[in-house]
């Protein structure tokens, strides 16, 4: 059986699932944003980007994916503010095997639009924020060509060895 079939985070939002177990990924994820601001910085100063394609590979099915999400929302606003740029429409795509319980994950998104609302002023959030769940492995294709402008993945390094 392949590994792909058998690995899979605990499901939903129960005390053992990953969404109530991941304070360790909390941690991994704050160790990794000033890279992550460093590049989309860097990003957003060379290209200015109409529709901004971005993919978590390995995402999770609790609120750290949609955290990370929202801060690098706040990078490219920022950057595009003093750029005195328009802000791009956000394409998320959030990728994990085809075992990640991608309905807890897509069940935080009314919340999550809300947030962008009300928090962030992004009026519409959802017309500004288009989400999609792309099941597989990223060991093989997943997006087509000049889909994505940035890509990350944090706690799936003992993958590599693949």
């Amino acid at each position: 059986m392949e590994v792909v079939q058998v690995l899979h985070m605990n499901k939903g939002n129960g005390d053992t699932s990953y969404a109530k177990n991941s304070t360790v990924q909390r941690k991994i994820i704050s160790f990794g944003k000033t890279i992550i601001e460093e590049a989309l910085l860097e990003l957003s100063s060379n290209y200015d980007i109409e529709s901004m394609g971005i993919a978590d590979l390995g995402c999770s099915t609790g609120p750290n994916t949609l955290s990370v999400i929202s801060q690098i929302m706040d990078i490219v606003r920022a950057t595009s503010g003093h750029l005195r740029r328009r802000v791009p429409e956000f394409r998320l795509f959030f990728n994990d095997l085809y075992s990640n319980d991608f309905n807890s994950l897509f069940m935080l998104l009314p919340a999550f639009y809300k947030m962008l609302k009300e928090e962030k002023g992004i009026g519409l959030a959802s017309s500004q924020c288009f989400i999609s769940g792309v099941p597989g492995s990223f060991y093989g294709r997943l997006f087509p060509s000049d889909s994505l402008h940035f890509v990350y993945s944090f706690s799936s390094l003992h993958w590599l060895s693949q």
